[in-house]
């Protein structure tokens, strides 16, 4: 029996319910919560700052630095280890080449922009979630951006193309399963995050990167009005009940 109908009820081409606010961090210069269904992603951004050690520093462009992190009881599988691992410091890395087409860095010579992301609640898409919310977040500090980036995955689950897998439908074990995180800059649909885990098509690989750009311009709607009720300015009311 195929897998046409997806455990969580919903269609192919439907995210989990998203949410975001920005500016949730007192100390950091910068951050964002980024929920998509249970996978919850907090990101701080510290910075633009001097850098050290000084050997590191360019006078040309400022650098990014990306820290991800799963907390040890954060996931519906095997607990993960406390501290630095290989699929950290990979998915750490890909943030930050996900992040680096949108900072204009060449406004921060000889700086540095940190960026922490921590996942205390996790089911699957959660290098996507974390894109996310470190867009928020480095957004929220100030830095120069061209645009925001908005990050999703897609895949194929048995015969179903569909995004925005769970981590049930990743666990899918009756099937072949297709794993693609992908990140999209919302406005010019220039793509900074493209990676498979698993086997897919030709016409299969199209349609989900499809419905990945169509899912992550949803995303991008999240992510813009986190940031418009961060710097909403309050309406003054008069005593006649009329605004100033």
């Amino acid at each position: 029996m195929g897998y046409d109908k997806r455990f969580d009820g919903r269609r192919p081409d439907e995210l989990r319910p998203v949410a975001a606010k920005a500016g949730i961090i007192k100390r950091a210069d910068g951050s964002a919560m980024f929920r998509i269904g249970n996978t919850v992603a907090y990101a701080a951004v510290y910075g633009p700052r001097d850098l050290f050690p000084r050997f590191l520093k360019d006078p040309q462009r400022g650098i990014l630095r990306c820290r991800y992190n799963m907390m040890p009881f954060s996931g519906a599988g095997e607990r993960v280890k406390p501290g630095g691992s290989r699929r950290s410091k990979e998915i750490s890395m890909v943030t930050e080449k996900a992040l680096l087409p949108v900072l204009n860095l060449e406004d921060f010579p000889n700086a540095v922009v940190d960026v922490f992301i921590e996942l205390p609640q996790t089911d699957a898409g959660t290098r996507c979630a974390g894109i996310c919310a470190a867009a928020i977040a480095l957004a929220d500090a100030g830095v120069s951006m061209k645009d925001l980036v908005s990050s999703v995955s897609a895949g194929k689950v048995g015969e179903m193309v569909a995004v925005d897998l769970s981590y049930a439908e990743e666990s899918y074990k009756d099937g072949d399963v297709a794993d693609i995180p992908v990140a999209f800059i919302p406005r010019t649909g220039q793509v900074t995050l493209l990676q498979m885990d698993g086997m897919i098509d030709k016409d299969g690989l199209k349609k989900a990167l499809e419905m990945a750009r169509a899912a992550c311009l949803q995303i991008y709607e999240v992510q813009r009005r986190a940031l418009k009720e961060k710097f909403a300015v309050p309406v003054a009311v008069k005593g006649n009940g009329s605004t100033v």
